[in-house]
């Protein structure tokens, strides 16, 4: 028997993305809504109740209507907003966080899937953090720059109508309020006291993201190096389909020595970098903000959930 799916949020950028995954499946039935009734309570109820598994690709609030829409006990919910990624009601997905996540995610009903910028910021720190290289009290800073599909409908068609006030195309701080919504998830699941000085930034390319993080060596409570720290991440993440931990200063897949955000693009891959020396230290993610930073990590949880293998229908 198939399992029914519903995509609350069929007409956005990460609902996209899932039925593009999903129609290529014969293990799923998705379940369609009239788009004339897409914002129409009684008809996503309806639909809601009647799948197995949906996939929630709306804003917070909207996110937070359709969970108290859900009669049925046996429907499970997977959302993508930030409503309920920091909530200990939901579990957090990200299977690579640490032993027993999986299970977790295997068992829930309600699985939140990681922010874009999160699940790179997460994926370089939390076992820094656990291996007791990066005190838990520890500044950290984060830079990440993204394509700009990231920022949604109307940040989409303001670069591809060129709607800006200048012709030039520069990338673009934002968030400067230093309160950007992933914040409260990204320090929840490092394992930071302290939520990190986090930049990010959006530049003219579609797809792609790297999100990275400084270290300096002199803070730290032992003496490590920049290959050290690549070694501790290459083991923590040995058997993980999905994570690669690159060689020491690996510029391989780079252009003419520039490190490009695009490479990763169409998989679920997410690429962990370590560059620098005994004094400076740069952990850098590479990977798809629409793969393993948003509906890519969506099927990876959705196969987990169904107890299929996690690579079912994606690209490493």
């Amino acid at each position: 028997m198939k399992t029914k799916i519903f995509v609350d949020g069929q007409e956005g950028t990460t609902g996209l993305k899932i039925h593009e995954y999903l129609s290529l499946r014969s293990d799923v039935e998705v379940l369609k809504i009239d788009p004339e009734k897409r914002k129409d309570p009684a008809a996503r109820a309806e639909l809601i109740n009647e799948a197995d598994i949906v996939f929630l690709c709306l804003p917070d609030a909207a996110a937070r209507e359709s969970v108290s829409l859900v009669k049925n006990p046996k429907t499970r919910i997977i959302d993508t907003s930030t409503a309920f990624r920091t909530s200990d009601r939901w579990t957090y997905g990200l299977p690579e966080l640490g032993e027993g996540q999986r299970e977790k995610i295997r068992i829930s009903e309600r699985v939140a899937n990681p922010g874009c910028h999160a699940t790179g910021f997460i994926l370089a720190v939390n076992p820094l953090v656990k291996k007791g290289i990066l005190p838990v009290d520890y500044p950290v800073s984060c830079c990440s720059i993204t394509g700009y599909s990231g920022g949604g409908r109307k940040l989409i068609e303001r670069y591809e109508t060129n709607a800006w006030k200048t012709d030039k195309r520069y990338p673009r701080h934002y968030s400067l309020g230093l309160n950007h919504k992933h914040l409260p998830e990204m320090q929840m699941f490092s394992g930071l006291k302290y939520p990190p000085l986090f930049t990010p930034v959006v530049a003219d390319f579609y797809n792609g993201m790297i999100v990275s993080v400084p270290i300096v060596t002199r803070l730290l409570p032992k003496s490590i190096t920049a290959e050290n720290v690549r070694e501790v991440l290459a083991d923590y993440y040995e058997e993980e389909p999905f994570v690669k931990v690159m060689p020491f200063g690996d510029v391989s897949s780079f252009e003419d020595g520039y490190f490009t955000p695009e490479a990763c693009n169409g998989t679920n891959r997410l690429e962990i970098f370590v560059f620098g020396n005994d004094e400076r230290i740069l952990v850098a993610a590479r990977f798809d903000n629409l793969g393993k930073g948003a509906s890519g990590a969506a099927i990876q949880n959705l196969n987990i959930m169904l107890g299929v293998d996690e690579t079912t229908g994606l690209k490493a």
